[in-house]
């Protein structure tokens, strides 16, 4: 069953309104707190509500395909934080400029497990799934399973056939193979990987602002399950 919160009642999901792409175009262009905090009410409405039914609707999709999933509608747990974190960054624009979700897996931090990403921008829904970036424990375990005579190429495998789908496999790469280890590794490609996941932008579908949404995300998140499946025991 997914894990939602008990206390965040949501409403049925009917889609991103075309307010939704249009706040987040303002808010590029009026990226300070004076602006959003006059526009607060347009984002709860456009953006927020719509957000914590997604949540919940694409949560219960998942559930089906990997039991246990983290689908909580609270801001902070699925729903990414829109005020961004400044304070060791040269960018001081305090807000993000798009929606971010996660439906994670595992009881810890919603980083540190494997997950599926929906973004919400002016110009794009860009799909993930995967780690952005591995936990100092979590590449200790893959690098191990990249090294491992059967695991690693299953991995291998489930990489390249989320490729065959139409799917990117991205994630920051180190200029060698870690010390120690042989550069010559028929897997170095992956062993350089500080991340590693699948991802494809829809542009804006016409079915953003409808209720199929939720069958379209959940479609291209089932079709990235090879590469899930092999990441989700890190």
């Amino acid at each position: 069953k997914a894990a939602t919160s008990a206390s965040m009642s949501t409403s049925e999901f009917t889609g991103f309104p075309h307010a939704a792409p249009r706040f987040f175009r303002a808010l590029a262009k009026n990226n300070d707190k004076a602006w959003f905090e006059a526009h607060r009410a347009d984002y709860e409405e456009s953006v927020l509500g719509p957000a914590r039914a997604f949540v919940v609707e694409v949560g219960k999709r998942l559930a089906k395909d990997v039991p246990g999933i983290n689908a909580d509608p609270r801001t902070d747990r699925s729903i990414f934080r829109l005020h961004r974190d400044i304070r060791f960054s040269p960018d001081k624009s305090p807000f993000k400029t798009h929606l971010g979700i996660l439906w994670w897996e595992g009881l810890g931090h919603k980083l540190e497990s494997a997950g599926f990403y929906f973004q919400l921008s002016a110009t794009e829904i860009y799909l993930g799934d995967g780690f952005y970036q591995f936990s100092k424990d979590a590449l200790a375990a893959y690098r191990e399973r990249v090294l491992d005579q059967k695991a690693g190429p299953a991995l291998q495998r489930a990489a390249r056939e989320v490729e065959r789908r139409g799917y990117t496999v991205g994630g920051e790469q180190t200029q060698r193979v870690p010390r120690g280890l042989d550069p010559e590794h028929p897997r170095a490609d992956l062993l350089r990987r500080k991340g590693l996941y699948a991802g494809l932008s829809l542009g804006l579908p016409a079915e953003s602002s409808g209720p199929e949404l939720v069958d379209l995300v959940h479609g291209h998140f089932k079709a990235m399950l090879p590469l899930h499946r092999q990441l989700r025991v890190l």
